[in-house]
């Protein structure tokens, strides 16, 4: 949740456009360095485009390229911010002067615009990989090339459809995954995955394969099957409980008055290091955090934890890598057997430290990749009219890195949000709905479906006022949208206290107990 006094002291489906990391060769480690494609705008005969150059080493690199091949029938007509020379399908893009040395952890972007279709292939940066490291040799040199834009066409109640474009080299037939389970097998470019729950999320992979071998599986996409009730069903609607804080109320009271089946449970902190604990202390599985897990569920509900937030000791400063902070997410998950975790990045200790937050994007990454199915949710603050610049450089780094995130959800409190919360709060998930669309391609509709509102009961820290009617308006709109994800902050402050100002325990105003839970659970 959003920077606060209140609560620093509380805790003291159809993809339009193809995002793709690009692959090949070895280089010495001090030169080592990734290249992350994606597409930034695309239309029926071309496309815009940029390449984000990251030094993943603990040296700085004095200079970079980045080599790659488009297909036939399509060619760079224009590029910024990188030296682009061409012979006959292969492209070489030389840093300019001024942004050749990245020191460690340090990023920087070339773009261009491609007449034609086709992505690039083949791409190293200094001779390695683009996506990190040496290639081996191919172990099946005969094999098809790596499927690419695959998409989601189609959901239903009970299916998925995707579809994809044709691999290089002899095809039998092609492959979809999810995680390790062949889901469908094809001739074609298409596919229908059935027999699904409704309303449950499913991520998955393509691989073509012919007589001497398969392809690497292609970048992931994700998509939820239809059938969930309101906007984006129960779990969409899960407001945030600190059972350590506030006087918090018992679960099955609140969900027998409102309705409400699904809670964000504040917050997973480092317990030291890079280990996971409820507020910085103890262990994950007993104390009020479990029993009150224990308790929601016991009563029909279910729970997102919340990693994270404003204050105290976290996990993303303290873990090392990307595969270590995705290690602490794992113990979250395997002890609570979870199907979706929220990661509220916030502060300069995580929201404002680039390495930080693309260590965070690399872990869910990772969670994606080893939990197929669980949804991940990042929360971060913003402005009246949409994420600032630090926020939108978590998107841009979200597709650039193929974090494959499900759901951007925006805190609109404490934001100077004046005496119309409704409006600054539309305001502001617009503004987000264009950062998402410039990021990743998509459409005004799949923007908003991936898209989250976090709000505050009552008075915020700067006396902004969102009153039951205010939130149900912000309900509406958001639910006319299909956003993915509609809560607050928080279940504690559900109560009414007129004149009481801003509390722990209370929501500073006029309104019935549970109210603001009620509105929510009406999503």
């Amino acid at each position: 949740m959003r920077l606060t006094p209140l609560r620093a002291a509380a805790s003291a489906a159809a993809l339009a456009a193809a995002v793709l990391a690009a692959t090949v060769v070895a280089a010495p480690a001090a030169s080592a360095a990734t290249a992350a494609f994606v597409r930034t705008s695309s239309w029926s005969n071309g496309y815009e485009a940029r390449f984000t150059v990251t030094n993943n080493t603990s040296s700085p690199i004095s200079s970079w390229n980045v080599q790659f091949d488009l297909p036939s029938g399509s060619a760079i007509s224009s590029s910024w911010d990188a030296n682009v020379a061409r012979s006959g399908q292969h492209y070489t893009a030389t840093n300019a002067s001024w942004n050749g040395a990245l020191g460690a952890g340090a990023s920087t972007s070339f773009g261009f615009v491609v007449a034609g279709t086709g992505d690039p292939t083949n791409c190293t940066v200094n001779g390695a990989s683009c996506s990190g490291g040496s290639t081996p040799p191919p172990t099946n040199p005969g094999a098809p090339g790596t499927p690419g834009n695959v998409r989601v066409t189609g959901t239903a109640n009970t299916s998925i459809s995707l579809a994809w474009n044709a691999s290089s080299g002899t095809v039998t037939g092609y492959r979809v995954y999810e995680g390790t389970t062949v889901r469908a097998t094809v001739t074609g470019t298409s596919a229908t995955v059935s027999g699904l729950a409704a309303c449950s999320a499913h991520s998955y992979t393509v691989a073509a394969y012919n007589s001497s071998g398969e392809s690497a599986k292609s970048a992931a996409v994700s998509a939820t099957t239809t059938g969930c009730t309101g906007g984006g069903g129960s779990m969409a609607a899960a407001p945030y409980l600190y059972p350590g804080w506030g006087d918090p109320p018992a679960p099955a009271t609140v969900m027998s008055a409102t309705g409400v089946r699904w809670f964000t449970i504040a917050f997973i902190l480092s317990g030291g290091g890079c280990t996971p604990a409820w507020d910085g202390s103890g262990s994950l599985t007993g104390g009020v955090h479990a029993s009150t897990i224990n308790a929601i569920r016991a009563a029909g509900g279910d729970v997102i934890p919340s990693i994270g937030g404003w204050s105290g000791n976290k996990l993303g400063p303290n873990c090392s890598s990307a595969s270590a902070l995705a290690g602490a997410y794992q113990q979250v998950i395997n002890a609570f057997n979870l199907k979706a975790i929220d990661v509220d990045i916030e502060n300069s200790d995580e929201f404002e430290n680039p390495v930080v937050q693309d260590r965070i994007l690399g872990a869910l990454k990772i969670v994606k990749q080893n939990n197929p199915g669980i949804k991940t949710i990042l929360t971060f603050g913003t402005s009246t009219s949409g994420p600032s610049d630090t926020g939108k450089r978590l998107i841009n780094q979200a597709a650039a890195l193929q974090a494959n995130v499900d759901v951007f959800t925006i805190m609109p409190f404490d934001f100077g949000g004046g005496a119309n919360m409704y409006q600054s709060t539309v305001n502001a998930a617009e503004g987000l709905k264009n950062q998402l669309k410039t990021a990743f391609g998509w459409s005004d509709a799949t923007a908003y479906q991936h898209m989250g509102i976090s709000g505050m009961n009552g008075l915020s820290d700067q006396q902004e006022l969102t009153t039951p009617a205010t939130w149900t308006q912000i309900r509406d709109w958001a639910k006319a949208r299909s956003l993915a994800r509609f809560t607050y902050w928080a279940v504690n402050r559900d109560r009414p206290c007129p004149g009481g100002g801003v509390v722990a325990n209370c929501s500073g105003i006029a309104q019935n107990t549970w109210e603001f839970t009620s509105i929510t659970a009406q999503y």
